[in-house]
């Protein structure tokens, strides 16, 4: 049984990330303490907050938390969670970990915030993380997205009025989600299994860039 760090830095919803991992025969420490966090089989940083107030909570261990992913540490960055994975954004004053290299931005969309249901659009043969997943739709509620320098990190896209972004991005052993699979049903909580699949050493698949 996997043990998996979700780390707390106050981004709220952080029930339903945990259950959704027990699901998928997880065990779960909810921790503020890097220490700890850095010390477990891998690393789930969740997705509700600004990025001002989750990085002061990364304040003064970014280096050390990008090694360890790019030593092997798996870790799943979730919306905000994912925007941690880049070195900075619009929306706050900060350091993010900087494990992909490009910058979070504000949707360019009439609408903004994005909230509810998109479509995710994967390649032909897709990342292990959303194997067996197919086209599937998932649960938004964001109003930045991530610029990535490099776009064989993007693993999926979506599209939300006209504004393509990235779904899902991958470095190392290290993924993003723009969107909640812990709210996006059946499809949300295979993506957490494949995660975990990953954690495990039970499914093969690319290493991605370092």
């Amino acid at each position: 049984m996997s043990r998996i760090a979700l780390f707390d830095y106050g981004a709220g919803n952080l029930h339903s990330l945990a259950k959704g991992l027990e699901a998928g025969g997880a065990r779960v420490s909810v921790t503020t303490d890097w220490d700890e966090a850095l010390a477990m089989d891998a690393l789930v940083l969740p997705g509700v907050g600004s990025f001002g107030a989750a990085v002061r909570a990364l304040e003064g261990h970014e280096t050390r938390v990008r090694d360890a992913l790019l030593d092997g540490l798996p870790c799943l960055g979730i919306c905000l969670g994912m925007q941690l994975l880049l070195p900075e954004s619009e929306e706050g004053a900060g350091v993010g970990i900087g494990l992909i290299p490009g910058r979070v931005r504000k949707l360019r969309t009439r609408t903004v915030p994005q909230m509810g249901w998109n479509d995710v659009e994967a390649d032909a043969a897709p990342d292990p993380l959303l194997s067996e997943l197919g086209a599937f739709t998932a649960y938004y509620a964001n109003s930045y997205v991530c610029d990535v320098d490099d776009g064989k990190a993007v693993i999926a896209e979506s599209e939300y009025e006209g504004e393509r972004y990235p779904a899902a991005v991958r470095r190392a052993r290290s993924w993003g989600v723009q969107f909640h699979p812990e709210k996006s049903s059946t499809p949300g909580l295979q993506l957490l299994r494949n995660f975990l699949a990953q954690v495990d050493g039970t499914e093969t698949g690319s290493g991605g860039a370092r």
